[in-house]
C-alpha cells in the first residue's frame, strides 16, 4: 500500500514515533527518521535496513529552521519526494501555572507547535508541487480536554489542532490532506514510570479501563495516510479508549 512512498517521521527515536516509523517501513515505505539524539534513531534506521527496507536518519531540532530545511533537503536528495509527514516530535515541561517558568513555556511551544509549523511549511512546498501529500499531526487528548499542571503542553497540542484545520483548508485543492491524531494515555517509557496508584487513577478515567498501545496510534496514522482516507481532511481522530468523546 505504501511501496516506494516517502515518509518523514519526527521524534522517531522512541515510543509512538518509533512505532509509526516501523509500521510504515513494514508497509514498504521509504522512511526518513528525524530526532535530536543520534544513538537511538541510528539504531532504528539500522534495524529497518536490516529488515530489508529503506531508511535514513537526520539529526536536528524541529524548532530550528535550518535543521528543518536540512531534513527535507536530505529527504528529497535521497528519495526525490516526500509523500507523508508525521509531526510527532514533542516534549513536556510540566508544572502548575503559577510556578511555571517562562523558559518551560517557551521550550514546549517551540518544539511542539513551532516545530510542527516549520515542518509542515517545508513539506507543503514539496507536496503542492507534487499535487499529492498527507500530513498527520500528533496532538493529544489533553489538547482537547485540558489537564492540570500542563498548561504549556495542552496549549501546544490544542494549537496543533488549529494548525491542522487551517492548513487543511489551504492545501485541499492541491490534493494534500492534513489531519490530527489525539492519543490518550499510551503505554510508553513515560507511563511505565508512573506510580501504581497514579496508573490506577488514570485508568479509572478511561471507559476501556486500560492504556493504549503505541501500535494503536500508529495504525490510526497509517489509515489517515492511506488512499482509504483520501476524502478525509481537517479532522481529529481520537485514540483514547473513550477517555474523551
Amino acid at each position: 500500500m505504501f511501496k516506494d512512498k516517502v515518509v518523514v517521521v519526527t521524534g522517531a527515536s522512541r515510543g509512538i514515533g518509533r512505532e509509526i516509523a516501523l509500521l510504515f517501513a513494514e508497509q514498504g515505505a521509504r522512511v526518513v527518521l528525524s530526532a535530536r539524539g543520534e544513538q537511538a534513531v541510528a539504531e532504528l534506521a539500522d534495524e529497518i535496513v536490516d529488515r530489508g527496507f529503506d531508511a535514513i536518519y537526520v539529526i536536528g531540532n524541529v524548532a530550528d529552521g535550518g535543521d528543518v530545511e536540512n531534513l527535507f533537503s536530505q529527504a528529497k536528495e535521497k528519495f526525490g519526494r516526500v509523500d507523508v509527514l508525521v509531526n510527532n516530535a514533542g516534549i513536556t515541561r510540566d508544572g502548575l501555572l503559577m510556578r511555571m517558568k517562562d523558559e518551560d513555556w517557551d521550550a514546549v511551544l517551540e518544539t511542539n507547535l513551532k516545530g510542527a509549523f516549520l515542518c509542515t511549511r517545508a513539506a507543503a512546498k514539496l507536496m503542492s508541487k507534487q499535487k499529492y501529500g498527507r500530513i498527520i499531526n500528533i496532538s493529544s487528548v489533553v489538547g482537547e480536554m485540558g489537564n492540570a499542571g500542563q498548561a504549556n503542553y495542552c496549549a501546544s497540542k490544542a494549537g496543533l489542532i488549529g494548525l491542522t484545520k487551517s492548513v487543511a483548508r489551504e492545501l485541499a485543492r492541491r490534493n494534500v490532506t492534513v489531519n490530527a491524531v489525539t492519543p490518550g494515555f499510551i503505554e510508553t517509557e513515560m507511563t511505565d514510570a508512573l506510580p501504581d496508584r497514579t496508573r490506577q487513577d488514570l485508568q479509572a478515567q478511561i471507559p476501556m479501563g486500560r492504556f493504549g498501545q503505541t501500535g494503536d496510534v500508529a495504525q490510526a496514522v497509517l489509515f489517515l495516510s492511506s488512499d482509504g482516507a483520501r476524502y478525509i481532511t481537517g479532522q481529529v481522530l481520537g485514540v483514547n479508549g473513550g477517555m474523551y468523546m
